[in-house]
């Protein structure tokens, strides 16, 4: 077999090779950050939209909201500690996600929990679709601020926007959705 035989013969092997071991460390990149989506329900058991949630390459997390039939103006969204969303009123997700026992509020010099987040607008027509973040959660099982911790937790969009700094929950109003996150 001459040398340029051998040669072609080789590069058949190497690049389906080259292209199946590019594609499988694509693959695992994928998995190490699938994120979790959360199906949210509001007070009569109904779909109102998702939340994708990822890690975010800076730390903790970013949330994409898309939302519906909510009332126009400002809204909390918090984390809670308990993955259960009882409608009508969600009291079973329980308070704040709070692993470092922090007072609640962004703007609060003794917080804010773990699952405090900036407020968000709800559009004329009762939509969102925005982004938001909170640094100090993760996805990652076995972390004591893990979304996954204990079982998991719950997303909670409440009725007003949330004062950043009155505990334990901001005077953020009633609970008006709610999403179960679950390994």
């Amino acid at each position: 077999m001459s040398a340029q035989k051998m040669f072609q013969r080789f590069l058949l092997i190497l690049l389906p090779l080259t292209l199946l071991l590019g594609s499988t460390s694509a693959f695992a990149g994928y998995h190490k950050n699938p994120g979790k989506s959360v199906t949210l329900i509001n007070a009569k058991g109904q779909n109102t939209g998702t939340a994708t949630i990822k890690e975010s390459k800076e730390g903790g997390v970013n949330i994409h909201l898309v939302v519906s039939g909510l009332t126009p103006g400002e809204h909390a969204v918090h984390f809670h500690q308990t993955p259960s969303c009882t409608a009508p009123d969600f009291k079973s997700a329980g308070g704040h996600f709070n692993p470092t026992a922090a007072h609640h509020g962004l703007d609060n010099p003794a917080g804010p929990h773990a699952g405090d987040m900036p407020n968000f607008t709800v559009s004329a027509d009762g939509t969102a679709d925005v982004m938001v973040s909170d640094p100090r959660v993760t996805l990652q099982p076995g972390a004591p601020n893990s979304l996954f911790a204990n079982g998991g937790t719950a997303l909670m969009i409440h009725a007003k926007a949330d004062d950043n700094k009155s505990d334990p929950a901001g005077n953020a109003g009633e609970r008006v959705a709610c999403g179960v996150i679950v390994p």
